[in-house]
């Protein structure tokens, strides 16, 4: 049974800013990384606003526990909320290389997220009722996610 679209309904590229750390708080090592801007393509395509974050927090794992809202601006005015939660986690060596910003290959490290929409749109109506599940890509100002319904 397939239980993903064979084709992502949407493809995110996120400008990030440079991260904010915390430090160490109760639940682990905190850190927060504005939104910037970037663009979606796909089934809608628009830019996204800026004004997002992801609220990270880094796990006794070493995994990154990620938690990403935005606002999307649809080519035709529409508004659309999005929130992501997900980990991102891979060998040490790997993640120590994306913190320096260095170009890494997906395929090396696991990221993947649970995406919900909501918008007021009738034509985009259909977003209110999918989840969604991303595969992500960060570089060093950036994330780009292939984003799949779940059927």
């Amino acid at each position: 049974m397939t239980l993903l679209s064979p084709e992502p309904i949407l493809r995110v590229n996120a400008e990030l800013a440079d991260i904010l750390q915390f430090g160490a708080t109760p639940i682990g090592e905190r850190r927060v990384i504005n939104i910037l801007g970037g663009t979606v393509t796909g089934k809608v395509t628009g830019q996204i606003l800026p004004g997002g974050a992801d609220w990270q927090f880094i796990r006794a794992d070493g995994a990154a526990h990620v938690e990403a809202r935005y606002t999307i601006r649809a080519d035709s005015g529409a508004l659309i909320l999005v929130s992501s939660e997900g980990l991102r986690h891979g060998p040490p060596e790997v993640l120590a290389r994306l913190l320096t910003g260095e170009a890494v290959d997906p395929s090396l490290y696991y990221f993947r997220t649970c995406m919900r929409f909501e918008t007021g749109d009738r034509e985009l109506d259909w977003l209110n009722r999918v989840i969604a599940i991303a595969r992500g890509a960060r570089e060093k100002n950036a994330v780009k996610l292939d984003v799949h319904e779940v059927l």
